[in-house]
């Protein structure tokens, strides 16, 4: 079996977890694949033959059968937007914060490759929302795509329509249009819900509403939510999985579902509502010991 790992050495502390992962494809006797930059990251470690250095991440990717992402939900969603037309596997190794997607920690990766190597595993499919602007730009979203103040202390208006039909003008800080799997990151902080993954729904979550009764909606993700900005992108900035993007004359944004997903592996022991209790202690009663 082939891999590969991507990850950002800049902002994750990764060392421990590419050595267990060496260890383990050196042992088990798999190759893996790692970019020349990345593989500069450990000067003092000496390369076993089954380890292939490439130029770019996107080479790493194509020589592998299964990608392993080590860091948080940062790297999964960099990783979402490199492989978004490549349909292959991939295991988030968690050494970040939260890591609701890269959920696997380090003291697990033994474990989750000897899985991996047995083929017992299932794919969790995450859907990616399409955003076109009025100029012709697509972006797309694993998370969401955000619609912000710029430059101001004030609150922007933003008007949504949806399939043709005028929703709501708002004035507020923002707007947040989610995926079910971004419904556990901003959209969450915002007061949006959770919602499962496989729900073929978005989330169109206002950000400090200047009205109290402008509460979330969702919606389903088969028509097009339309987004624009009163003040022309003036002072609105927009981001799609927090990359933020330049201001655009006319703003004017369509977001839709995608074609593309991504497959995330998932372990037997391993389900959605409990990442929810392990990550935010859902459900947990302080008052029992």
């Amino acid at each position: 079996m082939k891999f590969c790992i991507l990850a950002n050495p800049e902002k994750y502390s990764i060392q421990k977890p590419v050595e267990q992962v060496f260890e383990w494809c050196s042992t088990n006797k798999h190759t893996i694949s790692l970019t020349e930059s990345l593989q500069s990251q450990f000067p003092k470690v000496s390369w076993p033959s089954h380890v292939n250095t490439v130029k770019t991440e996107i080479e790493a990717v194509r020589n592998s059968d299964i990608i392993i992402a080590i860091g948080g939900d940062g790297t999964l969603l960099h990783t979402a937007h490199l492989i978004k037309e490549i349909d292959k596997p991939v295991l988030g190794i968690n050494s970040g914060k939260l890591g609701f997607m890269a959920n696997i920690q380090p003291d697990f990766i033994h474990h989750a490759l000897d899985q991996i190597s047995a083929e017992n595993y299932k794919i969790d499919r995450r859907r990616l929302l399409q955003a076109t602007s009025n100029e012709g730009n697509t972006y797309f979203a694993l998370n969401e795509f955000l619609f912000t103040k710029k430059d101001t202390s004030s609150m922007i208006t933003l008007s949504a329509d949806y399939n043709g039909e005028f929703i709501n003008d708002y004035w507020a800080d923002g707007l947040l249009v989610s995926t079910p799997t971004g419904s556990t990151a901003y959209n969450l902080s915002a007061g949006g819900p959770i919602v499962m993954p496989s729900t073929p729904v978005m989330l169109l979550t206002p950000i400090n509403p200047h009205t109290l009764t402008t509460r979330p909606l969702v919606l389903p993700d088969h028509n097009t939510l339309t987004i624009r900005s009163a003040e022309s992108g003036k002072h609105t900035l927009f981001a799609y999985d927090g990359i933020i993007q330049p201001s655009e004359t006319e703003f004017e944004v369509e977001i839709k579902r995608s074609d593309y997903t991504i497959q995330l592996i998932q372990l037997p022991e391993q389900n959605y509502f409990e990442t929810l209790r392990n990550k935010l202690m859902w459900g947990m009663d302080r008052r029992k010991g």
